[in-house]
């Protein structure tokens, strides 16, 4: 396997009675949508625009919830900013073009609508010579306030005087929905709603105060779409994610030596502990270490081989840790295989 797909990083768990300890190893896991090779130019639009049929149920919502239609308008911009950006960063795409004006809308304002149909799909990516289109079909946003007493001191000539002031907490909430069209194969790649939130602050020795200290709503609204713009970017290609492996620490004294090698970062030095004990004449010796070669063949990014190794310790030795990590490494052996596809489109 190709070293890109994994890097580790050394975190232990300790224990005085226990035979094994944690390492944490961060791998490359496939991206969650999945796109064909031939989609290499895309383009974003954003269909969350109420049509005028709806838009007067939309404003009565708005005004209950302390909201504004408009707030929705420029929210739903920074959201495809945000994800075009991003994508415009990934090497995945020859090129991205952002629609910011289409006229598209939704009937049904903080729900997915229905899809598009493929006739307006194949306008937008014919006029863009576009093979995909990531369309913005849910924006939706909340924000309340609530006040909290701090305690606090006020400097005088005379001395630091006892006092309390006003914070203003207020949380703002994004949702936005999404789809991919793929208007070759005539596919929906992908529908999913995200969301994301941020809170701010704001003091004053009153609540007004307080509250005029505040990022402005608009702001916030656009600060929190274009953020979820960018997570959803996330979704199409690999991420890393930490992961668990338990070692054997114990079984003769060339394991406590490894062991402490292995602490210290030097996993070859422990390595060539370990494989001199999977010939020890104790099954239950040799199994730990040829269950520990498979987690330096891991660590090394030899998945083929730490499946040899941890295949052995439980089939020649018994070692039960042994089997479930070898469906693991099967798992991981399928996931680096859809990785070394992505990484060639």
């Amino acid at each position: 396997m190709k070293n890109f797909l994994w890097c580790i990083t050394i975190i232990f768990v300790f224990s005085s009675c226990a035979s094994t300890e944690l390492v944490h190893i961060s791998v490359l896991q496939p991206a969650p949508v999945k796109l064909p090779p031939y989609i290499k130019n895309v383009v974003v639009v954003n269909r969350t625009e109420v049509s005028k049929k709806s838009k007067i149920f939309n404003v009565v919502d708005k005004a209950v919830s302390l909201e504004t239609p408009n707030l929705d308008k420029e929210g739903s911009q920074a959201t495809i900013i945000g994800l075009a950006d991003e994508l415009k960063k990934n090497n995945r795409f020859d090129e991205v073009n952002l629609l910011s004006h289409t006229g598209l809308s939704t009937d049904v304002p903080g729900i997915f609508p229905s899809p598009l149909s493929w006739d307006i799909v194949e306008k937008y990516c014919d006029e863009n010579k576009a093979d995909a289109l990531f369309s913005l079909e849910l924006f939706d946003t909340h924000s309340n306030i609530d006040y909290s007493v701090n305690k606090t001191t006020i400097k005088t000539p005379l001395g630091n005087i006892p006092s309390i002031e006003q914070q203003a907490n207020m949380r703002t909430i994004v949702k936005a929905g999404w789809r991919i069209y793929d208007v070759r194969g005539k596919n929906i790649l992908d529908e999913a709603a995200i969301s994301r939130n941020i809170t701010y602050y704001g003091r004053g020795m009153n609540p007004l105060l307080a509250a005029q200290a505040l990022i402005d709503r608009k702001e916030a609204v656009k600060e929190v779409g274009n953020i979820a713009g960018y997570a959803y970017a996330f979704s199409i290609i690999p991420l890393w994610a930490r992961v668990t492996r338990d070692y054997y620490v114990r079984g003769s004294s060339n394991f406590k030596i490894a062991t402490r090698k292995a602490r210290t970062g030097n996993w070859d030095g422990a390595a060539k502990l370990w494989q001199t004990e999977t010939n020890n004449p104790k099954s239950k010796i040799a199994g730990r270490a040829c269950y520990n070669m498979a987690i330096i063949s891991e660590i090394n990014g030899n998945i083929d081989m730490a499946i040899n190794w941890a295949q052995k310790s439980y089939e020649n030795y018994g070692i039960r840790l042994a089997l479930s990590y070898v469906n693991i490494l099967k798992h991981r052996q399928i996931n680096d295989s859809i990785l070394e596809d992505q990484q060639s489109q």
